[in-house]
């Protein structure tokens, strides 16, 4: 698996000269498979860039495939879509995987973002692409683009946002943004669920400070991510999803403490940048 980071700010884009280093779009990560399949998850505004890159391989002649992972349907996970040049080519398919409970339920939430209040688009139906919407049956693993995908509920304050495990040949990439634990502490089912990740992306919107009065948000500090990555004994932590009020200075010190908690250990800590790739 190739990992690439396409958008890693949260809840809203923050372009600007204080964000350049990591980038200011909010959540979209791709995945290239073995075999050279697609997997992206989330469809912040990172997805608009993801999109014009690929429009130079098979998408652009409408022979693309790619399936879409999405958490949650935060404003920031899902404001990249009608941005996205695939879904206006025909010929290309795409298949997303998501919340809701039924495949009604979530096609009804992102027609939502489609009304004509919000959007020029007006609806989905528009898109020119094959574009398949599918609730995801939660603990039950299925077959994405050759990956084995098993997605888990995690509480994000007044909702809820999937993680998902992604397993390629006995290597594993686990994506857990927007996670919120309560009172600060991983719980044991989370911990089982990202337990000998190759790479364990996770949330760290936030310094300890700032969480301290921020809780109800439903999002983690970097200490939380450490002390997950610790518990399941991961390979590599991968910070993500950072305040959109932090500078790239800020989100500099958010790794240097990372790497500073889990000195002594064997894991080490990668920063989410945009335009940056891991190879699982």
């Amino acid at each position: 698996m190739k990992v690439r980071f396409w958008g890693v700010r949260g809840s809203i884009p923050a372009p600007g000269p204080e964000t350049n280093r990591y980038g200011g779009n909010t959540s979209c990560v791709s995945i290239t498979t073995a075999t050279g399949g697609l997997v992206i998850i989330d469809m912040g505004t990172g997805l608009m860039h993801l999109g014009a890159t690929l429009m130079a391989s098979a998408f652009g002649k409408g022979a693309g495939r790619a399936a879409i992972l999405l958490s949650h349907t935060h404003w920031d996970h899902i404001q990249g879509l009608g941005f996205f040049p695939p879904v206006f080519v025909p010929g290309n398919e795409i298949t997303l995987w998501g919340p809701g409970g039924s495949d009604h339920v979530l096609e009804g939430i992102l027609e939502g973002q489609m009304d004509p209040n919000f959007s020029p688009l007006q609806t989905l139906k528009n898109f020119s692409a094959s574009f398949e919407i599918r609730a995801v049956q939660v603990g039950v693993p299925f077959e994405v683009q050759g990956l084995t995908v098993t997605a888990r509920l995690h509480p994000h304050g007044g909702t809820s946002a999937l993680a998902f495990r992604l397993e390629e040949a006995g290597r594993v990439f686990v994506y857990a943004s927007d996670v919120g634990y309560a009172d600060g502490v991983p719980d044991a089912e989370s911990i089982a669920f990202y337990r000998g990740a190759d790479v364990l992306l996770h949330d760290t919107t936030y310094k300890p400070e700032d969480q301290a009065t921020r809780r109800n948000r439903g999002f983690s500090a970097y200490d939380e991510a450490c002390a997950a990555a610790r518990a399941a004994g991961v390979g590599r932590l991968v910070t993500f999803h950072y305040d959109q009020d932090y500078t790239d200075d800020d989100v500099d010190g958010i790794v240097a403490s990372c790497r500073a908690l889990l000195a002594g250990t064997a894991i080490e800590v990668v920063p989410a940048r945009e335009g940056d790739e891991l190879a699982i």
